[in-house]
């Protein structure tokens, strides 16, 4: 049962354009009732539908039929409104800049329930469950490489490979398969991170090697 805390920071979803993404941020804020207030801070401009706290407990801001503002200057599969067709949960993590750490079990276990439902509501395909990172991979970093997207997928949201085979491929020929996959591929290094920290979290370097490559290429084939 999620709670209700009204955030003014919304408008009106673009008329006839689905709710087709799910897009996971991390708060980036030293606690989770500083960054509630900010979300519902007028001034403050920014939203999402959904906080869900360290315990696990779940606030509802916005409603899913409206715009949140979360995803700011975006891009994904050649849409740039990414507010207008997505739900944005935001989880309560200090984020980088305040002791990045493990996202606990409980809020897992409430992001997999509440994103189920979503799902439910909407037809929203695996390869559209993103993180903001994934979206805006020249301005933001979350939810981060600690983020169990693993875990999120064996719950049936989201995509995942494993054992994936390296593959032999250029720059210019990983630049399209990440094109291909929906990203944004303006800066090829944050844009290869990005992806890192989604898919290949053990290392986060920006470089077209042969494991990203095989992994990206195995996400094409399931996508």
């Amino acid at each position: 049962m999620s709670k209700l805390r009204v955030s003014p920071n919304f408008d009106t979803r673009p008329k006839g354009v689905p709710i087709d993404m799910l897009v996971v941020h991390y708060t980036g804020m030293t606690s989770g009732a500083e960054a509630l207030d900010r979300l519902c801070d007028p001034e403050a401009k920014v939203s999402a539908h959904y906080l869900i706290e360290l315990d696990g407990g779940v606030f509802r801001l916005v409603d899913e039929d409206k715009r949140a503002w979360h995803a700011g200057v975006a891009w994904w599969r050649g849409e740039l409104d990414v507010n207008g067709r997505s739900v944005g949960i935001e989880l309560v993590n200090p984020g980088h800049e305040f002791g990045y750490r493990a996202f606990p079990h409980a809020q897992m276990v409430a992001l997999e329930g509440l994103a189920a439902s979503i799902l439910k509501r909407h037809p929203i395909p695996p390869r559209n469950v993103v993180g903001h990172s994934d979206v805006a991979p020249r301005r933001k970093q979350d939810p981060g490489e600690r983020f169990d997207w693993k875990r999120l997928a064996r719950a049936g949201v989201g995509l995942w490979v494993d054992g994936t085979p390296p593959l032999d491929a250029t720059d210019d020929e990983v630049l399209a398969m990440l094109s291909a996959y929906g990203y944004e591929v303006a800066d090829p290094t944050a844009t290869l991170a990005a992806f890192q920290r989604h898919f290949r979290p053990a290392r986060v370097d920006g470089v077209a090697d042969a494991e990203t490559a095989g992994i990206l290429k195995a996400l094409l084939d399931a996508a």
